[in-house]
């Protein structure tokens, strides 16, 4: 009986060097640090809501480890190859230890939020947590069901899937703030933002693909913005939508599908669609009284994403011989403040 106390004392203390096993998908994963948008995202927030550096320093730690693992559950989801310019962690770890590990940070996390000391953090957490499930299952359900959403459909579950940790990021700062203002808007418009581009960026960014792959999301099958356009402004054209069913992996077919959506319009409407969230999300800035961390974040984010239309343009006119001069026909109003 002595020996199996023994056993179960042992148990319950923690050997860092098996957490260090454990979190190994994890950590492979952290070797190469994203862009630090939501890290910023908070910050940003914070010339509002003024709480506390230790709990400013928190929460921003809760919201990177949930979006990193999550990171993880979605390259096992969507079967992706790259992740950040390197392999994928389960193709490194295998599947079952990147889940566990995934799972493993997610909880990690949660032990951060019950620490903060605020009786309602753990309802403020579960409540978002849920949301985001929720927008990322609808995103699987169509994919996995060739079920092509309504822009709508599509822009609700982003609000849900993206804009859901941006919202829990400020959800758990204001249980700290005396400002309780409704940031709820702004959330779901960055959220819009922020997936709107991802989408476009996986089809026509070369930088991109030199992180992931080669118009992943046609591999995948998802239902991406521009694809969805195209989808839906041609109902009597299915020729995108059967690529997609294929889920293509041949460069050549790829390239035909990236030129309908050129050839649809889908490329420009979803370079217009980001303009408008922009301009709506800068409006909400103003609206709310002004914040210049949030005037330079956005600033930051728009430049990046004009710098990739200009990519996709750069090589556009070096495929059919045309030189960067011929710059004159390109609306440069979807970057006024690129240098």
């Amino acid at each position: 009986m002595g020996d199996y106390k023994n056993l179960i004392h042992k148990s319950k203390l923690q050997d860092d060097k098996t957490e260090e096993k454990l979190l190994q998908p994890y950590t492979y994963l952290l070797q190469v640090p994203g862009k630090q948008i939501r890290a910023k995202l908070t910050h940003a927030f914070n010339y509002w809501l003024d709480i506390p550096n230790d709990k400013l320093h928190s929460v921003g730690e809760i919201i990177q480890m949930l979006h990193n693992s999550s990171l993880l559950i979605d390259d096992i989801q969507d079967n992706s190859i790259l992740r950040r310019g390197i392999p994928v962690a389960h193709s490194i770890f295998g599947i079952a230890s990147t889940i566990n590990a995934a799972n493993h940070v997610f909880f990690l996390a949660l032990e951060k939020v019950l620490a903060l000391g605020h009786p309602e953090a753990t309802a403020v957490f579960t409540e978002q947590i849920l949301e985001l499930h929720r927008g990322q299952g609808m995103e699987i359900y169509w994919r996995d069901n060739f079920t092509c959403p309504t822009e709508e459909e599509y822009k609700i579950m982003t609000m849900k899937k993206t804009g859901g940790l941006f919202m829990l990021a400020v959800r758990l700062m204001q249980l700290f703030s005396s400002n309780k203002s409704d940031f709820s808007f702004l959330s779901g418009i960055l959220g819009l933002y922020f997936q709107i581009r991802d989408d476009y960026c996986n089809l026509c960014d070369v930088e991109y693909a030199d992180n992931k792959s080669f118009c992943e999301d046609l591999t995948e099958g998802k239902f991406g913005f521009p694809i969805m356009h195209a989808i839906l402004s041609r109902p009597d054209d299915k020729k995108v939508f059967n690529i997609l069913r294929q889920r293509p992996k041949a460069v050549e077919v790829k390239r035909y599908c990236i030129s309908l959506l050129e050839e649809f319009g889908s490329f420009d409407y979803t370079r217009k669609v980001l303009d408008d969230l922009e301009k709506e999300a800068r409006n909400e800035v103003a609206r709310l009284g002004g914040n210049p961390r949030m005037d330079s974040l956005l600033d930051e984010i728009v430049i990046r994403y004009c710098y990739h239309i200009l990519l996709w343009f750069e090589e556009k006119l070096n495929s059919i011989g045309r030189s960067l001069s011929c710059f004159a026909f390109l609306n440069l109003t979807y970057c006024p403040s690129l240098p």
